[in-house]
Order: structure tokens, then sequence, then C-alpha cells
């Protein structure tokens, strides 16, 4: 398997005329989003044997947007150099061995299309854009010239590898044309032909045009002089041939002489696989050349589908082409091709890269036309890795342009051996996982809430399930079946059923065999199993431990519950993130310690990882479900939120985490040690998994489109980048794609956000943004960059000096922009003048019968005729036709005549109110009328109903009127007048409906007035509207709002888990006493201690123990932290704490006598602890928590808090006078202290808790042998350990004040120091050369030894315990061994690493030097090298050691005991320093133990030195 870091590149960008390239001796570069990749092909890639020679060496990071042109300087000796062109404006001068910018320009206003490096002039680059605008930029002087030749859209551009002034452009309608540069631009040739955009030009790489033997007049069919003159031949215009091609589906071959076309050739339709194309659908198409150096009568061509074509040129009278890759079936490239780039390798090997629309890049040989090799790379976000746990080492991914890849990492012909999967999907691919034991069963899930089973064995589609979740899937687990799939017999149904985890908050289980049947929401098997009243929370991840028996589900709200089989029984929840939970992953079960299988660790969109250790819980199968509080271990050290964890499945309680913050980081969470950080994304990391062949190898994933396979031994950093590293890497992502401003869309509430950036659109297809989707993917890449993350407004002044990251000319135009914005002033309103009287008199009132009043006002005559016409209709006994043509068009005289008449003319008036705009005037008329049912129904048609029409209703009837409010309320939902909608459906009593209105339209508080006013209280709408404005108000962030709601539906619960989401040690509070007012007992209690932590870390001990009052069941928490703020200001006035506090309680205040005193003191006084009874009740309260032991980088306010916990134990027990207990729990305390290396804080536990020393407590347990003697012993040991290193301190400073002089070592100590000492006493300060020289010591000196301190070095002699020697030393070697083990495979690995990477002796040997030195300190280095060891040696020494650890009695093996080869050295450092303070018998004892046990390479010089 290949030892070797690898890189899954983001796809070339599409639709662009030249953006890859290549230059001879085997480096390819290719134009992805926004920076360039670059690739090493040949020899000097340093390939694995065997596999194809290339890979992927770097990339060149700095510009902001898409890359739009990349080519590279073919000028022999600066093939080093490169000009990209990017749609932010610039064109960069790179220089690839540094991967840094020479120089860049920003000449352009308008997007740039094209660009190419001259090949005959070295330092020019020219470019053109989307407006016709050319630009020459001579780099050495830093020159530029300004031509616009047409105002067409430029497409593409290639400078003439023969003269070094014609440039050939093609544009977007077809034209081509050939222009002089020297010559200001003039146009040498137009060239008319084709008519569609060109796509690519190639010059023949023979100069004159005899290459070819084209009969000159057969083909002529536009004959045309060019520019209307002929031209002389001169130099430049001697003949050339040329190249285009188009989207109109031919290639055109030119003669420069005459400036004209001589040959045409036009794509074949291929038959391919999946049936022939039909020429009639214009297919979609990118038509590039190549035309090869050495062979000027072949061309090579793209066509439809992907394939390449080789054109025989000799015989232009008919279409002659050879297909690359014939013979071999799948080979071609399936989707078009976009470039073609030659390149010569170190040993002559002619190839042709090129890239295409299916995400390929391939290599060819142009001597057979076969593929050599094959990059795959990605389009998308890379959301998800699984590895297979069946087919070793094939790794799934799922990216977000729509395909899953599964990619053979062990494949020993092919380092990117990866299969496409994209039938069926459609969409992101957000979550995967393998069938844990049957081969290539894959399921996967999306962002549309879709979820799949593949079989990649097979070329079917995938199976789906009928079930959606309605939101971004985001987990997939297999696990055990649960009811009500469980329930059929053992054959009926399948043994594993798959689970996935939406973004709606909702688990559900497939049945595998039925995708088509339902899938069950395993909520409601939780509900009853557990009869659980209160609203669930909204599920955000879920993980089966590696036996089936225990599931765990995260949360929402940070909390995760952990669930027995078969029926769910809620054992325990975790309340430890507070903020939604991204990730949980069990350990192994395969480990050397089968217990480890227990832990399991989980991040949040907190930066912080916890792990925890679930064996009691799980084991003592509690009957109610109990709740942690505490971590097992904390790694803390990312700065962003946790995407993915996973363990190594290779080491003991290692583990890797991916985060936000760009980094991945591998920790060893025993010790909560970092051990190295990987920092080679630009984005945010969404996933990662550790190879499960390779120890040293993980793979990672993340929103840069990259997929990276990385090695831990290889890294340089240890932990995360805090402060100044973090803004590095910010920058460095700050140079990713920027959202795009255009598309404004409002915000869209959406479900708790898992990864955000799932969402968006990385618009590579600018050029033809709405293609058909075709294989699944459409043009436009499915992925919107990442959402700009956030950050403090310094980095970004910051970003903005850097000049790779944001070029001046871009400010400017930001800057110009503001300044547009701030014209559009808003005109001031001026205060309303007062009016003068004459205007304030009211307006008449509109006239009803406008057209009849108007009619009655004209000419006399007129009027006259009127009264003519209106006597004779009144008077005649039978009207004529004329007559009653004439009362027709004299409508008003109805006014006068009869009801018929009359209501012409109200029909008349009626119209044109309705035609000047005044329907109200309409109705009114239509109501004298009397036809109040008619103006009703056309007010209701025309939407012009109003308040006034719907109270008249009731004239019409009960049903009018109900049918008039209903109508009339629709329109005012039209018009979104929701709210007075709602009262119109009350008034006609439509109590429910108007309720649905309101709450469908979001106006829950009018919706809830309406509910509580006019239904039943038990009403069950009620509580469906409190619970859902209450779910709506905690998403956007209202914690009190929807508390009130959940009080409001009586789901007292989620109203103290909602208020205690925000965390803040005020909300906890409140939380916490609501939780007490309304019962809900355990989680007040828990809210409390939270609250009460919260206050602790920032020291406000007043707070701290108000919060604590809040519950009876913490009393014995309020006994700690009254201990724990004694001893703070106990430290404080010792000045050993650099932390001050200023709020303490009253009582914390008095500082005479001794420590435990005063400590029962204020128990007594205030806390009215003074009966046995009391002090037991306590005693259980706190016996029941466990916190986790300490380790070096344990925080100094949770060790101290944990101490003060066994401290409280220790008094309490004293108090009740169980003394074993007293004695257990002290030696807790003590051995937490050494475990952190906090050495200050052990002494003071022994100065305040044993001022006398161990005997008063030696009484206390009697004669006879305990249990607990061992335990005494050991505490006795570190009383002892403890004093022998303040008295060797203070041997080494030169001052007579004993207690002094003590206590100033102790503040010089640093932590590391102390570390340092406690910890196998590490050989710095062991040294003797460390001591002070005895000339220097006082003389005093001398006279104190024989008082005080003889006592204490005859004491010593309790350390010297031969049975913890013994089993000290075991434990050692059982280290040492594992340590060489690992070591061992690492060098083999780095060895490999070497012998694949072919960079030249130096590096390989530097490292070899490097590895010596790192192996082992110098003095080691002769022993070892001339005893190496075998496998089975230290196989057979860690067999021996751990069968000597297991013969140990218990008793030994449980309490710890101080280091005994360490005491040893520092009493015989005593005895050079002050001869004749250490007795001759222990000195010899001393030296007997060292000669014994001092054999592993910690002690080994030490023993010399003391031994000889």
């Amino acid at each position: 398997m290949g030892q070797e870091p690898r890189t899954l590149p983001p796809s070339p960008n599409w639709y662009c005329a030249r953006c890859s390239d290549a230059v001879p001796g085997g480096l390819f570069g290719f134009a992805a989003r926004t920076s360039v990749f670059l690739v090493r092909v040949g020899p000097s890639a340093g390939a694995i044997p065997g596999t194809p020679p290339f890979r992927v060496i770097g990339e060149l990071v700095g510009h902001t947007e898409r890359v739009s042109g990349f080519t590279f300087s073919h000028y022999p000796g600066q093939y080093n150099l490169c000009a990209t062109s990017s749609d932010d404006g610039t064109v960069k001068i790179w220089d690839v061995e540094t991967r840094t910018v020479v120089t860049e320009h920003a000449l352009h206003q308008h997007t740039i299309s094209a660009l190419h490096w001259s090949p005959q002039v070295k330092d020019l680059i020219v470019s053109g854009d989307e407006k016709g605008v050319v630009f020459c930029y001579w780099l050495n002087r830093n020159d530029s010239q300004h031509l616009f030749i047409e105002p067409r859209t430029i497409f593409c551009l290639t400078c003439s590898p023969h003269h070094e002034d014609l440039v050939a452009i093609g544009y977007k309608d077809g034209i081509v044309v050939i222009i002089d540069i020297s010559k200001k631009g003039e146009v040498v040739h137009r060239l008319r032909g084709h008519d569609d955009e060109i796509h690519s030009i190639a010059w023949c790489p023979l100069l004159g045009e005899d290459c070819l033997s084209i009969n000159q007049e057969e083909n002529s069919e536009e004959l045309e002089i060019p520019n209307g003159k002929v031209i002389a031949q001169t130099a430049v215009t001697k003949g050339c041939y040329l190249a285009t091609g188009s989207k109109d589906q031919t290639i055109r071959i030119w003669s420069c002489s005459r400036g004209r076309g001589v040959m045409i050739l036009k794509l074949p339709f291929l038959k391919r696989r999946g049936g022939g194309i039909d020429p009639t659908v214009k297919e979609r198409l990118w038509l590039t050349l190549h035309w090869p150096k050495d062979q000027p009568t072949q061309l090579v061509s793209s066509c439809f589908g992907g394939e390449l074509l080789l054109w025989d040129l000799t015989q232009s009278w008919r279409r002659k082409y050879t297909l690359f890759s014939a013979s071999s079936e799948g080979q071609n490239h399936s989707r078009i091709v976009f470039n073609l780039c030659p390149l010569q390798t170190e040993d002559d090997k002619q190839l042709l890269l090129s890239t295409s629309m299916d995400r390929d890049v391939k290599c060819w040989d142009m001597a057979t036309l076969e593929c050599c090799w094959t990059l795959p790379s990605l389009g998308g976000f890379a959301y998800s890795l699984a590895f297979s746990p069946v087919d070793m080492g094939c790794l799934a991914i799922g990216v977000g342009d729509g395909m899953i890849r599964v990619w053979n990492t062990l494949s020993i012909k092919n380092n990117y051996d990866v299969k496409n999967f994209w039938q069926g999907v459609k969409s992101k691919v957000t979550a995967l996982c393998w069938h844990p034991t049957k081969e290539g069963c894959l399921a996967f899930g999306t962002d549309d809430g879709k979820v799949g089973l593949y079989d990649t064995y097979s070329n079917k589609p995938p199976q789906i399930s009928s079930t959606y979740h309605k939101k971004t899937v985001y987990t997939l687990a297999w696990g055990p079946p649960l009811p009500p799939i469980s329930l059929g017999g053992e054959g009926d149904r399948p043994s594993l059923t798959l689970y996935s985890c939406g973004g709606e908050g909702i688990v559900l289980q497939h049945n595998p065999w039925k995708l088509g049947g339902e899938a069950y929401d395993i909520n409601k098997l939780i509900r009853d199993t557990n009869s659980i009243k209160y609203k669930l929370p909204v599920h955000t991840e879920i993980s089966w431990k590696a036996d089936g028996k225990i599931m765990a589900l995260g949360n929402e709200d940070g909390s995760i519950e952990i669930f027995q089989v078969p029926s769910l029984k809620l054992i325990c929840t975790i309340q430890q993130h507070h903020k939604l939970v991204n990730t949980i992953s069990w350990h192994h079960e395969h480990g050397s310690q089968p217990e480890l299988s227990y832990l399991m660790a989980s991040g949040s969109n907190n930066a912080v990882i916890y792990v925890h250790n679930l064996k009691t819980v799980i084991e003592s199968n509690p009957e109610s479900p109990v709740t942690i509080t505490e971590p097992y271990r904390t790694l803390s050290g990312h700065t962003a939120k946790i995407t993915s964890v996973a363990w190594s499945p290779h080491h003991d309680g290692r583990l890797v985490s991916a985060s936000y913050d760009g980094t991945a980081q591998v920790w060893d969470t025993l010790r909560e040690e970092p051990l190295c950080n990987f920092r080679g994304h630009r984005g945010r990391l969404l996933c990662v998994a550790w190879s499960p062949l390779d120890p040293d190898c993980i793979y990672s994933g993340a929103d840069d489109f990259c997929v990276y396979k990385w090695l831990t031994s290889m890294q340089e950093h240890s932990r995360p980048p805090q402060g100044k590293k973090s803004i590095e890497l910010e920058k460095k992502r700050l140079s990713q794609p920027k959202p795009k401003p255009k598309k404004k869309k409002k915000p869209t509430s959406r479900a708790p956000v898992k990864q955000e950036g799932c969402d968006g659109n990385e618009d590579e297809s600018i050029r033809e943004s709405s293609g058909p989707v075709e294989n699944g993917v459409s043009d436009q890449e499915g992925e919107e960059e990442a959402r700009e993350p956030e950050f403090p407004s310094g980095i970004v002044s910051v970003a903005s000096r850097e000049p790779v990251t944001c070029t001046p000319v871009s400010l400017g135009f930001e800057k110009s922009k503001v300044t547009v914005n701030n014209k559009v002033t808003l005109l001031k309103k001026e205060p309303p003048k007062e009016k003068p009287e004459s205007l304030t008199k009211k307006r008449k009132a509109r006239s009803m019968l406008p057209l009849t009043t108007s009619l009655d006002h004209r000419s006399k005559e007129e009027l006259h005729q009127d009264c003519l016409v209106l006597a004779t209709a009144k008077h005649s006994k039978e009207l004529n036709e004329e007559v009653c043509t004439d009362l027709e068009e004299r409508f008003h005289l109805g006014l006068f005549t009869d009801r018929a008449a009359l209501y012409r003319m109200i029909e008349v008036e009626g119209k044109g109110h309705l035609e000047n705009g005044h329907p109200e005037l309409f109705h009114q008329l239509m109501l004298w009328k009397g036809d109040l049912k008619g103006v009703l129904q056309t007010a209701a048609e025309r939407g012009e109903l109003t308040d006034s029409l719907v109270a008249m209703a009731p004239v019409a009837g009960y049903h009018v009127w109900l049918w008039a409010v209903e109508a009339f309320a629709k329109q005012l939902c039209f018009q979104d007048q929701y709210v007075k909608a709602a009262s119109h459906l009350l008034s006609i009593h439509k109590v429910y409906e108007a309720v649905e209105l309101l709450k469908s339209n979001h106006f829950y508080r009018e919706a809830i007035s309406v509910a509580k006013a006019r239904l039943r209280p038990e009403d069950p709408i009620l509580k469906d509207l409190y619970l859902t404005w209450g779910a709506i108000l905690e998403k956007d962030g209202h914690y009190a709002v929807a508390a009130k709601c959940y009080l409001g539906a009586a789901s007292a619960y989620d109203a103290a888990k909602v208020l205690a989401k925000k965390g803040d040690a005020a909300s906890l509070k409140t939380a916490a006493e609501l939780a007490s007012i309304v019962g809900e007992n355990e989680l007040s209690s828990s809210l409390a201690l939270r609250c009460a932590q919260e206050l602790l870390l920032a020291r406000n001990w007043v707070g701290a123990q108000e919060a604590l009052k809040l519950h009876e069941s913490l009393k014995g928490q309020r006994l700690v932290f009254c201990l724990l703020e004694l001893l703070s200001k106990h430290l404080e006035e010792r000045q050993l704490s650099e932390a001050r506090s200023s709020s303490y309680n009253a009582w914390a205040a008095g500082t005479e006598g001794p420590f435990v005193e005063r400590v029962t003191a204020v128990w007594k006084s205030t806390f009215s602890l003074d009966s046995p009874e009391q002090y037991q009740a306590a005693l259980q309260q706190l016996q029941s928590i466990q916190y986790p032991s300490a380790t070096n980088n344990t925080p100094s306010k949770q060790l101290l808090l944990h101490i003060c916990h066994d401290l409280t134990l220790a008094v309490l027990s004293q108090q009740v006078a169980c003394w074993d207990a007293a004695v257990e729990a002290l030696l807790r305390a003590v051995v937490r202290s050494y475990d952190s290396g906090n050495f200050t804080i052990m002494q003071e536990v022994h100065s305040a808790f044993l001022p006398e020393g161990c005997d008063h407590l030696r009484d206390k347990l009697g004669e006879h042998q305990s249990p607990t003697t061992p335990a005494f012993k050991s505490l006795e040991a570190f009383f002892i350990y403890g004093h022998l290193y303040e008295f060797w301190w203070s041997l080494s400073r030169p001052c007579p004040k004993s207690s002094v002089w003590v206590r100033a070592a102790h503040r010089r100590t640093t932590s590391v120091e102390q570390s340092q000492q406690i910890n196998n006493a590490s050989p710095e300060e062991t040294d003797p050369k460390v001591s002070q020289p005895e000339t220097s010591r006082p003389p005093e000196l001398d006279v104190r030894l024989t008082e005080e301190s003889k006592q204490m070095l005859i004491t010593c002699k309790e350390l010297f315990s031969e049975k913890h020697a013994s089993l000290q030393n075991s434990q050692r070697t059982v280290a040492e061994v594992q340590e060489t083990l690992a070591e061992m495979i690492r060098q083999h690995q780095k060895s490999q690493v070497c012998k694949s990477t072919t960079n030249g002796p130096d590096k390989n040997e530097s490292e070899q030097v490097a590895e010596k030195s790192l192996s082992s300190p110098p003095s080691e280095c002769k022993e070892e090298k001339n005893q190496p060891l075998s496998l089975p040696e230290l196989t057979k020494r860690l067999t021996e050691a751990n069968e000597k650890i297991a013969k140990f009695p218990e008793s030994v093996k449980t309490w710890p005991f101080p280091d005994v080869l360490e005491c040893c050295l520092i009493l015989l450092h005593i005895g050079s320093q002050c001869p004749g303070s250490v007795t001759q018998d222990m000195r010899q004892q001393a030296q007997e133990l060292l000669q014994k046990y001092g054999n592993t390479k910690v002690y080994k010089r030490y023993c010399q030195t003391f031994c000889t």
C-alpha cells in the first residue's frame, strides 16, 4: 500500500477556453474553483513503482473568485512561471516553485474570458474580456497596452508560435480575427464562416503552407478578399494554417496567406453505448483542439459525448479520423471535454491531458491513443467519509455534486481507483454508512431527506426508502431491529436495520428488506417504554455501540441519551455539551483493554470534545435513568465547532477530530493530550476517517471540495492554531470563493443546522447556466460556497493588508459603490404647515349620479328638447319606435319616467363609476335598486368587498351574510390582513378556522388570545399552539418567551430545559428555580449545580452558594464549594494562586486555627451541620458522585473542585469516625494533585489536612491490618515524598529561613517543571549538575539538619517499598515496549515514504539524522546500537511484564505510590550534598533498589552515576 499523502482535488472549472496547461518536464496545472492545482507527471512524480506516474503536489492560492484562465510560460528556462486570470478581475503571474505571486494587474474592467502567454515573447501575457477589450502585458518592464478590436464577447485567444506580433481571437458570435499587436491591434484577417461560439484556436506548428496538400481551388467555398483589399505578401503574412473549433459542430482550417477557409471538418455523430444520438437534437458541445507539434498533418479534437478524435488532414476530401481508446471500453470521458494540453515528460513520452465535465482529468499516450491514467475530482463539499468494514480499504465519499465516490485505496496498480455512483442520487450526499457484514451494501442520505441503499458491485440503480426526512439526512447507522420490525419471527426480519437521523429531529428505522414499506419513528417506542410526558428533544445524531446493545442519541440541546435494547429503555442522560451535538463515536472493541469499548466521544457546536466512560452505568443497569454531568476526559484546543470524530482502530484511546477551525486534530484521550494537527485544508472540515489498515494514515474532507489522505507522523504541529495562527488559517479560508452578492434571499428558517453551508450554489457554469440535467448532475455544480466564517473585525483588516488576499483595486471598487449609495438621500419630510381657513372647508361629496347631472347642465336647446321628449313619453298612449330610441339615448330621463327606465339609468351610471374606479358608488346604486345579493356577488368576484357592504349583508338573509363574511375573510387574506380576516370569521362563530388562519400565518400571540378566550381550557388546539410557538421562539433564540409557552402548555420540564439553553449563570439559575417550583427535582438540582459551576469559573463564591441553596439534594455540594472557597482563600493568602476573587462569603474571613477545624466550624455555623446523622446524609449524597482521574492537562479550576470533593468526603468521614473512608478520600485528593503534576496543591493538602503528619490517622486505624492499610501506607508515602522534595530544594537555595525558602522554591516551580519532577523524575531535575555546588551552602544548614530533618530522613525508609518498586518497574517495561513497537512501525513507514519520494539523497539523510536524534538521547545511542531488539524479543518482554503485574495483590495495584526509584535518587542526592545526613544503611538500600529495578531507559544513566 502506498505510504504517501494523496489529494482528491476539486473539479477543473467548466466552460473555460484555457484553464489548464502543461510544460515540458512534466508539470501540469488546472484551475479549480479559486485556485490552481499542480500535478507532477512522469518519472519525477516519485510515484510508487507500478502505479501511474503522477502526483498532486500543491496549489496556487490567492484569487478570491473563480479562476477562468491558466497558462504556463512555454519559454525554455522559465517553465516555472505561469499566469492566471480570474473573475475577481485580476491577472496574476506566479512562480510555481515558490507558489507565490510574482506580480499582478487589474487592468480589465469586465470579466476576463481568455488568456495566453506568448510562446514567442518571453514576458508577454495577452488577455481578453467579455466586452472585447484586449490587454497585452509585458512582465519584465511592467508595461501594458489596451486594444479594442471589436465590441463583441471574446471567447478565446491564441498567440502565434511563429510571429511575435500575431494573435488570433475567437468571438462568441463565430467571428475569428488575426491582429497585429505591433500596429495597435490592426486586423490582418477577419475570418468568417462559423456561426456560433469559438471554443478553441490552434496554430499549425509548422510555418508555411506546404505541410497540407490541400487543393486550394476545390474547397474554396468562400472566396473572400480580407478587408476588401489585396494584401502584398510580407513576412508577417507568410502563410501558416490556423484551426478553429466552434459550437456550430465544425472545425475549420484557414490559410493565413489568403485569409480564407481551406477545409471544413464536421463532427461525426458517434454511436455510443446507450443508443445513438439524434442529430436533430442540438447536443451540448464544447469543441476544443490540439495540433500536435510533431504531427502537423494530424489534429486532435473533442466531440459530442466526451470522445477524442485524431483527424487525418492529408485527405481533405473525405473525413478521416481515429477514435482515442477505441479498443478499451469505458476509458473515454463520459461528458464533454473542455481543455486539451500536450505534455512531454522527462523520458520523452508525448502525452495529452484532458479535462471534462465528467470531473475526471485523463492522460493519453499520443503514441497509442490509449488512456494512461485518470485523476478523479470532486465538484462539491466532501460531506461524509466511510470505510467499508468488509471490503478493507474501500472508502466511500459523499459529495455535494450529487455523486458518491467509492475509492479503492488499496489498489496496487492505481492510486486513484475511484468509481462514481450517481443514479438515483440527484442531490448532495450528506451521509453514508456501509453494512457491517454484507459486501458492497452502502446506505446513503441526501440533503433533500432521501435515504437509499446502493449495491456497489452491480450497475443497478439504488433502492430508495419510501419514507423521506423533511430535511437533510445527518447520520445513518446500522443497528439491531427494534419493535415493530423486530416483532417478526427469526426468518421474517433482517438481522440489522438502517437508522437515519434527519434535520427535522426525527430518527427513522428502515427495513432494508422492504424499503418501499413505511419507516418507523423510534420516538414512539422511546415514549412508550419510558412513559415520557414531556416533549422529546430534537435528535441530531445516532450512534450504536459495536455490540449492538446500546444506542446513543445526540440532541439539539446538547444532551446525549443512552438507550438499551430491545425496547430502548433510557438508562442515562449526559448533560455536557449544551449545544447541538454533531457527532458521537464509540471506541472499538478489539483493543488491549476491553473496558475502553465503553468510551464514547462526542463533539458539538461548541469547540470542546468530551469523552465519557459509561462502563459503570451500562453494567449497573439502573432502574431510573442516571444523569451524568462530569466527563471522563475533556479535549479542548479547537476554536470552532466539531463536525466529526473517529477512533483509531489501531490504538487504544486515540481519537481524531474534524472542526470548522480548518484543522483535524489527533488526541491521546486517556492523557487528554493533543498529538498532531493537520492544516492542509483551505476550508472548514466536515468529516474524518482513520485508515483501517495503516495506523499512521487519516482521510479528511472539507468544504474546500478536497479529500486529503495525510500521515500523522509527517505533521509539524501538535495542536490546533490559537490566536495569530488561526488568523492565518482564517486568511487562507478568506481567499476561498465569496458568495455571490446578487441573489439576496430572505433567510429561510431551517432546522437546527448541523453543517451550515450545506446549501448554495457554486456557479461553475457561468456560460450555460441552465443546461439539462444529465448523469444526475446539472451544469450548475450544486454547491454554494461556504458561508463566510464569522470572525472579529480585526481579522478583516489584517486580511485586506495582505496583497494576495484582496487587491487594492477591488477595494476601490467597493468604495465607489458605497458613495453611490450615499447619494440617494431621502428628502426630509417637512412639518405640516397650518392651512388657511378657506382650505379647511369640507370637500363636496362626489355625486352619485354624475352623468345624469351633467346631462342636465347642457345647452338650453338640448334641455328644451328633453322636456318635449319627456312630455311625449308621458302622454302618448303607445310609444312609437322613434320616441323609444330618443328615450334610450336620453337615459337621464329615466329619473322622470318608469322604473324600467330608472334601472337603465342606474346601470349606465354604475358602469361609469366602475370605469372611473369608484366601485363603492356603484355598490350604493345597486343597493338603491335593492339588489343586495347581486352587489355582494359582484364585489366578491372583483375582490372589492368592504366592511360597510358586509355589514349590510344580513338584510339579504342569514345565509347570504355567512357567505359574504367568508368571502370577505378570503379577500382580506389575499390582502395580507390576516388578523382582520380572523376577526370576521369570529363574527360568524368560526373559532377553529380563525385560530388556524392566525396560526398558519404565524400570528401565534393573537391565535392564543382568541383560542383562550373562546375555547374550552382543555381544548388540545391550545396546547398545540403553545408548543408550536414555543418551538419557533426556541429556534430563534427567544428562550424566555419560549419557556412561557411551554409553561402555558403545562410542559414545565421543557420550559426549564429551554431556559437553560443559553447556558449563562443567570439563565441556569432561573431554570433551576423554575424546575424546583414545578417539582422537577432532578432537573432542578442538575441545573443548579451547572449554574454554581459556571459561577465558580468566574470565582463568584456568593452566587455559587446561592445557586446551590435552591435544592436540598445539593447540600453536599454546598459543603464542597464551601471547602473549595476556604482553600482558595487560604492559597490566595499564601500567594500561591494567581487568581484573585472579590466576592467571598462573609464566613470565609476568619483565618485562625487549623484548616480542618475552620472548615467544620463554618459547616456548623452556616450549614447547621452538627449531628452525626446530618454528616452521614451529606456523605451519602457526595459518595454517589465519581470524578475522573486527573491528567497533566486537567484545567486548574476543575482540578481544585475535584480535589475539594475528595477532601470534603475525608472531613465528613472523620466527623462520623469512619477513618478508613477518610484515609481513602484524602489519598484520592493527594493522588489527584500528583497525577496533574501540581506539587504546590499537593503540599497544601498535606499541610492543611495532615499538619502533624500521619500518626494520628495510624492511631485511629488501630494496629490490626485493616483493608485500608495499603491506602494508609500510600498516603504516608506521599506525605514523606512531598517533604523529601521540599527538604532537597531547601538545600539548593542559599537562604537560611527554612519555611520561607521552601515556599520560594515552590513558586519558582512552573507547572512544566512540576510535571517533570512528578513524572518518573525526569533526567533534568535529578541530574546532579542542577543542584547548587556544595561550597555555596550556608553553614547554618548543618545545624538545621541535626534537629528537625534527621527525623524526616529516617522516615523515608517507608518509601523504599520493594513490592511497589517491582510493580512500577514492570509497568515501565510495558510502557517502554509499547513505545518501541510504535516507534518501529513509524520508522518502517517513514522509510517507505523516503523510498517513494525520490527527492535526492539530501532530504533522506537529514531525515535519518532527525530520526536518530529523536529515538534516544545521545548517551543511550551507543548501547542501543549494539543491541537492536527483535520483535519476538519485545513480545516476550511484554508478556513477562504483564504476567508479573497480574501476580501482584490487588491491594498494591489499587492505590498509587510515589515512584520508589525517584525517591532513592533524591535521597542519594541529599546524601552527596550533605555528607552524613543519610545513614549508610539507607544509602545502601537505595543503591540496591536502583541496581535491581533501574533497568529501564529512564533510570539507566542515573543508576550508573550513583551505583558505581
